[in-house]
């Protein structure tokens, strides 16, 4: 299983919104990058990711799940190449992860998250998932 990263604006998209989204879980749409379009294409149903509040509060808050693959995003022009995934909310942080906690931890150094900052879906190695979910309390 892969994991992954998902940033959304909170006042666009948050986590709460995600969760009320229930078992049916709801597509993540606009990636409008191609290296986040293909991480999109890469995932496969059962990968987990983390969801990530970006601009507001900048913290990891909760883990979300792989529901169904990539295939055309219904928000994109007629002829473009994006896509999407469905996503359910599978459990919160107990203590949200900030992204100043990430840049402090060395081991996390060439996380893209520190890496690649603008990139909206970005992977996640095994051990980075295991270090962030040990620093939200999981």
């Amino acid at each position: 299983m892969a994991h992954w990263l998902y940033k959304s604006e909170p006042f666009k998209w948050s986590w709460d919104m995600q969760v009320a989204a229930g078992d049916k879980g709801t597509f993540w749409d606009g990636v409008r990058n191609h290296s986040a379009k293909l991480n999109l294409m890469a995932m496969k149903v059962g990968d987990r990711g983390f969801f990530y509040h970006s601009n507001e509060g900048k913290e990891v808050v909760g883990i979300v799940e792989v529901i169904r693959e990539a295939y055309p995003d219904p928000t994109a022009e007629p002829g473009e190449p994006w896509v999407v995934v469905n996503l359910k909310a599978v459990k919160p942080f107990p203590k949200p992860v900030g992204l100043a906690d990430v840049k402090a931890e060395p081991k996390l150094a060439k996380m893209s998250l520190v890496t690649s900052m603008r990139l909206s879906v970005q992977p996640v190695t095994d051990e980075e998932w295991e270090l962030v979910c040990r620093m939200g309390g999981l």
